[in-house]
């Protein structure tokens, strides 16, 4: 494979489908991964929660928001986290996977998405270390847990603003939530739950 240093930038120029990528990268290490956790929820964090139970087909799903890390470890680790909210967001990005494959192909999809995680994982994996500190969690797992959920939330927007960039998706209400420095669990039964 090539150097994905040496060929992002050309990449970029060549397909106009990639042109959003550049500035999506430039906000994904600039937010203040997990400030939030645990503590009460602004009015705009509960409505694009709302607002994201609502994409995604689930309107009965009520946020809840989790004060105590213990219970967004339970929530993680609950074994309906492969739910029909997990299924949707499999199918959502699938679909989002196809219809950018329709105009770059399977290597250039794969080098644009290394260079996402490359210039991102840093800045995530400090973001959650520096949480788990302030919250006085020694539990690498946590570290973990919550890091991969914010890689997979850049990996789903980053899919959104190649294949169709718009506001009205649930993968974009889910990157926003983070960006508001929360960590949306998941969604179980009718609670939407999230750290």
């Amino acid at each position: 494979m090539q150097d994905i240093d040496s060929d992002i930038d050309e990449l970029f120029e060549d397909f106009p489908s990639l042109k959003s990528v550049a500035p999506f990268i430039e906000v994904a290490q600039n937010v203040r991964w997990f400030r939030s956790v645990g503590d009460p929820p602004s009015d705009y964090s509960r409505q694009i929660s709302r607002d994201y139970a609502d994409l995604l087909g689930f309107p009965e799903a009520d946020p809840v928001f989790l004060p105590e890390w213990e219970d967004a470890a339970a929530a993680a680790e609950n074994p309906e986290l492969n739910s029909m909210a997990w299924e949707a967001e499999e199918q959502l990005r699938a679909s989002l996977t196809t219809d950018v494959l329709d105009v770059i192909d399977e290597n250039v999809l794969e080098m644009v998405m290394a260079h996402v995680a490359k210039s991102i994982s840093t800045v995530i994996e400090e973001s959650a270390r520096e949480a788990a500190e302030y919250l006085r969690i020694d539990d690498e797992e946590f570290v973990q847990a919550i890091s991969g959920a914010a890689a997979q939330a850049c990996y789903q927007a980053a899919l959104v603003s190649m294949a169709n960039p718009e506001d009205d998706h649930p993968f974009v209400k889910r990157f926003q939530l983070f960006e508001q420095g929360h960590w949306p669990i998941t969604i179980i039964g009718s609670s939407f739950l999230i750290f």
